[in-house]
């Protein structure tokens, strides 16, 4: 296939083209500069602006394209810019299709489990309703936009828990980890819904050749809360997990982002994925933080 991909250089989207690559298919990379190699496509997302002809070229476009929520705090400029970084990209990407003659087959357009709020309780499938809160509607509007793609191109929206890797979230927290910050956060009973970088990749993989559409949880077969995550890690890393960080100074420090990030319990299961046939190589969290500091997740 030849694939477009938006967010191409980010920490996602680094490990996906170097495996759609090592599998033989053609990669093209949308870049917010002007296209200096034979495999960058110029865009403008903020903009709406794209060479639309570009989407009569390829088989198949992954968006990847948000500003960070492991950047802290969020202001409410930040907040602002998590969203509209998410609707701009999205829509200009689904005009961009509906204008080709020959559009894209299939459209896989990143989404979060904070669509579905804090549910604690909650065996929560993509089936379940969504939230509420500040991730919830950004999630829904962003999903919003994506079935905006033309009706002949099968999309996707990917909800993603946090992915353990080398980057994103985990980067930030295995740093404070190593320098023996770590701890419960709240009462750590909370459940975080996570995913191995190598099976994130892998199920996009997947995903770009399955019949699927509409919402897919890519979240790991196995629950975990955070203090099993932080535990694990601070175990593995040979650290101290001896802190413990009350909701309340998290609340004062962090605000929202305290709220939906760490604090949320999401027990997510991957309910359309696994029914689909995908074989998850990291089943649990402790496998997953294995493959992150051996450096074998995803093959980059």
């Amino acid at each position: 296939m030849r694939v477009l991909v938006a967010g191409a250089s980010g920490f996602i989207g680094t490990a996906l083209t170097a495996r759609l690559r090592d599998d033989g298919h053609e990669v093209l990379r949308l870049v917010r500069r002007r296209a200096e190699a034979a495999d960058e496509v110029s865009w403008s997302p903020a903009s709406g602006i794209i060479d639309f002809t570009v989407m009569d070229r390829v088989d198949a476009v992954v968006n990847l394209s948000g500003a960070s929520l492991a950047h802290l705090p969020w202001t409410k400029r930040y907040r602002r810019e998590i969203l509209d970084s998410r609707i701009g990209a999205t829509r200009t990407l689904a005009d961009a299709m509906r204008k080709a003659a020959n559009p894209p087959t299939v459209f896989l357009s990143g989404a979060a489990v904070g669509v579905y709020g804090d549910r604690p309780g909650e065996l929560l499938t993509e089936a379940s309703s969504p939230g509420t809160g500040f991730l919830a509607d950004v999630v829904q509007r962003w999903e919003q936009a994506a079935a905006l793609a033309p009706a002949a191109t099968r999309t996707v929206t990917f909800r993603s828990g946090i992915v353990i890797g080398r980057g994103g979230a985990m980067q930030r927290i295995s740093t404070l980890t190593k320098l023996g910050a770590s701890g419960r956060l709240g009462t750590g009973g909370q459940h975080w819904p996570w995913i191995a970088l190598d099976d994130e990749v892998g199920a996009l993989v997947h995903l770009l050749g399955s019949d699927l559409s509409g919402s897919v949880n890519l979240v790991g077969p196995t629950p975990a809360t955070a203090d099993q995550v932080l535990a694990k890690l601070a175990a593995k890393l040979h650290r101290p997990y001896a802190m413990h960080v009350s909701e309340k100074l998290l609340d004062t420090a962090l605000g929202v982002a305290a709220q939906e990030l760490l604090l949320a319990s999401q027990k997510v299961r991957p309910k359309r994925l696994l029914e689909d046939g995908y074989e998850f190589s990291c089943r649990t969290i402790d496998e997953a933080i294995d493959a992150m500091l051996s450096g074998s997740a995803a093959r980059a």
